[in-house]
């Protein structure tokens, strides 16, 4: 049970308190300027006369002190609604003194309303797009359904350049539909805006369907709505499709055009352009134009900066471009990083490649597999001693899916050059079982040399039956070693041999070839077959071994 008592203030405390004998009558009175008595219940006290006797007294006494309550018996209450009527009391009184903070409660309310809205739409329109790429042929029948259940996620134009958003990322082509129903409705409902034009150029340009694209410009400067989003749009498309010179062409009429003037994406296209095309003069004279328009570079006009010096293979440039950014108001980002570690791969500089790496390395660990192996690349080429093991360490982040012929012949003539036989024959069976052809010579030689090298004769021959049958590049130099090595170990029956496998290769005899047996018979003492290989080379016009050098 709560315990329950009366609080009063101390004016309060005063009023109750007994007044001090006077020799003349007082009279009680509600004060003007009293707000307490200023409100029913009115209680007033009249002028009494002085109290004749002790009796009299007395009851006057009990008389003012009975009114006296009875004036604040209206604000009697219970201690607990007492201090939480005072904590309100109190955070009005600082609301007062402090009218930012209440303006400041009411900003953060009025953002989180905004951000569940926004939330609750950004799910909708999700759910939507996850149910058209799960029904393509039923794509029109479920914008109907929507549109009657709720329009809004249509005719509301931000909400429907999310969803375009959206689709472009997944399905170019589901995408490029809903564009075309929704211009179909416009006709009779609300109008295409600029937005949705410009968002539809770009839709059409990632399916490659330049046409559309265009007639979607055309049509939005008949209907008087032309934007210079809409010139950007149709100069990307016209750039991802290969049509450098239109994109060019575009630029120049958008600069005449009064009503539309470029801005940062339009250069920054431009750059991106031509630095594709490694017009390395055209695109930073486009670059000096932005700066002498006035118009400050951004991140990504650096970037495509940097990644046109990098196709361009000027590494100077683009070095003195990235420590331009470090030392300026833009700083490099992650896809600056990403640029910069392709360049350095690319141009052989490993001290800057691995620096870069490690800034960014879980990124390109996860979601950058071409870097990885233009990583890789770079070590194939260089003479480092640990090149093997950084790049054992980079190969196992590639999953087995991940193949590349390319990549497999690099890493055979890499443990070829190392004598890593072992390794290099693992590659080699990885490239049989994916039909990889080998036709580079220099990869077969170094493949020779290694076997030479290991003294692997049998491994050697197992090879060349294998490389055979698969159609890889057949060398002569492959059976020379292969006549080498059994001549050094007097397996003379086996060399004499290879000369038939010569002939089912039409690989002819050479010089060279006559010297290796005339060398082999003489290390093991069979003169008759020296003298038969010394009239085979008068014969055909090599001259005589007695009296000349292989040399």
């Amino acid at each position: 049970m709560k315990r329950r008592f009366f609080k009063f203030s101390d004016a309060e405390l005063i009023c109750l308190r007994r007044p001090p004998p006077s020799p003349t009558p007082r009279t009680i009175t509600t004060s003007p300027s009293s707000s307490i008595l200023s409100k029913p219940p009115f209680y007033r006290f009249f002028q009494s006369s002085p109290p004749s006797n002790s009796a009299s007294a007395s009851a006057s006494a009990k008389h003012l002190i009975s009114n006296v309550i009875g004036l604040f018996v209206h604000k009697l209450t219970i201690n607990d609604n007492s201090s939480r009527n005072n904590n309100n009391n109190d955070i009005q009184s600082k609301e007062r003194k402090d009218p930012t903070n209440k303006i400041s409660s009411l900003r953060n309310n009025n953002n989180d309303i905004k951000s569940k809205k926004r939330e609750d739409l950004v799910n909708k329109i999700s759910s939507l797009r996850d149910e058209l790429l799960q029904n393509v042929d039923m794509v029109f029948q479920i914008l109907e359904e929507t549109k009657k259940d709720d329009p809004s996620l249509l005719t509301n134009s931000s909400a429907f350049l999310e969803l375009l958003k959206l689709l472009l990322l997944s399905s170019p082509k589901v995408a490029l539909k809903i564009f075309n129903w929704k211009r179909t409705q416009a006709e009779n409902d609300t109008p295409m805006t600029a937005a949705e034009y410009a968002k539809g150029i770009m839709i059409a340009g990632t399916d490659k369907n330049v046409d559309l694209a265009v007639e979607l410009f055309d049509e939005a400067i008949k209907k008087c709505i032309k934007t210079t989003s809409m010139y950007n749009a149709l100069m990307t498309t016209y750039m991802c499709n290969g049509f450098s010179g239109k994109c060019e062409s575009l630029f120049r009429e958008m600069k005449r055009d009064v009503k539309c003037r470029p801005s940062v994406v339009t250069y920054n296209i431009l750059v991106s352009v031509f630095g594709r095309l490694m017009l390395v003069d055209k695109m930073e004279a486009i670059f000096k134009e932005m700066e002498d328009s006035h118009i400050s570079p951004n991140l990504t006009t650096y970037n495509n900066l940097i990644s046109g010096y990098v196709t361009a293979w000027m590494w100077d440039s683009m070095e003195k471009t990235f420590q331009m950014m470090n030392a300026g108001p833009v700083k490099p980002d992650l896809n600056t990083h990403l640029i910069m570690l392709r360049g350095y791969a690319h141009s052989g500089n490993l001290e800057q490649m691995e620096l870069v790496y490690e800034l960014i390395k879980d990124h390109v660990n996860a979601r950058r597999l071409t870097l990885i192996r233009a990583m890789i690349c770079a070590y194939c080429k260089s003479s480092i001693p640990e090149r093997v093991q950084k790049i054992e360490a980079l190969m196992r982040l590639i999953p087995e899916n991940e193949y590349r012929p390319w990549l497999n012949v690099l890493l055979i003539k890499l443990y070829a050059e190392e004598d890593r036989l072992e390794g290099m024959e693992n590659s080699i069976n990885e490239a049989f079982n994916h039909r990889t052809t080998v036709s580079t010579v220099s990869v077969m030689q170094a493949i020779i040399t290694s076997y030479f090298r290991c003294n692997a004769v049998d491994k050697l021959t197992d090879f060349i039956k294998r490389a055979t049958y698969a159609q890889w590049r057949i060398i002569r130099p492959l059976f020379h070693c292969k006549m080498v090595m059994y001549g050094t170990q007097k397996r003379l029956d086996e060399m004499e041999s290879v000369l038939i496998e010569m002939e089912n290769c039409n690989l002819s005899r050479t010089k060279k070839t006559f010297w290796i047996l005339y060398k082999a018979y003489l290390n093991c003492g069979q003169w008759y077959k020296v003298e038969q290989v010394a009239g085979l080379m008068c014969k055909h016009g090599y001259g005589n071994p007695f009296d000349t050098s292989p040399l």
